[in-house]
């Protein structure tokens, strides 16, 4: 089994997946629609890569504000998650979000990436950063007990 990281934004879903030791995140891709609203064809993306790479789980960002009160798009993203869950019948968990794709945006420029090319990452690898950090969280849950 493993693990699936998402990044849900108005027009993309950045994907990423675990190893199957549940120790790594890798971004695998980034599910772009034409319209916000219109999730049935990237519904039916993701869950084929549930099925091809074995996914039992699923983390999906929470984008709250800086003060951690929640928005539009946090309602948004609870309603992706509930047609998500609806179709799938995975366990969905929320993971706060909040400074992901800065830190994703900021690991490019560190790479050496370059502005105009970034865009087309970001996403990505902040749904790596979001599933890293519930990977990392369970492993310590794990040592403690």
């Amino acid at each position: 089994m493993r693990i699936m990281g998402l990044d849900f934004g108005s027009k993309t879903v950045g994907v990423a997946i675990s190893d199957p030791l549940l120790i790594t995140a890798q971004g695998i891709e980034i599910v772009r629609r034409k319209e916000e609203n219109k999730l049935r064809q990237t519904l039916a993306r993701i869950e084929e890569l549930i099925v091809e790479y074995e996914v039992g789980e699923i983390v999906l960002g929470l984008p709250k504000h800086m003060n951690a009160t929640e928005g539009d798009r946090v309602e948004k993203t609870r309603e992706f998650a509930d047609k998500l869950s609806r179709r799938t019948g995975l366990n969905i968990v929320f993971r706060d979000e909040r400074l992901t794709t800065v830190a994703a945006d900021r690991a490019m420029m560190e790479a050496g990436i370059r502005r105009e090319n970034r865009k087309e990452y970001v996403d990505k690898i902040a749904a790596v950063f979001i599933l890293q950090g519930y990977l990392d969280e369970m492993a310590m849950k794990k040592q403690e007990s």
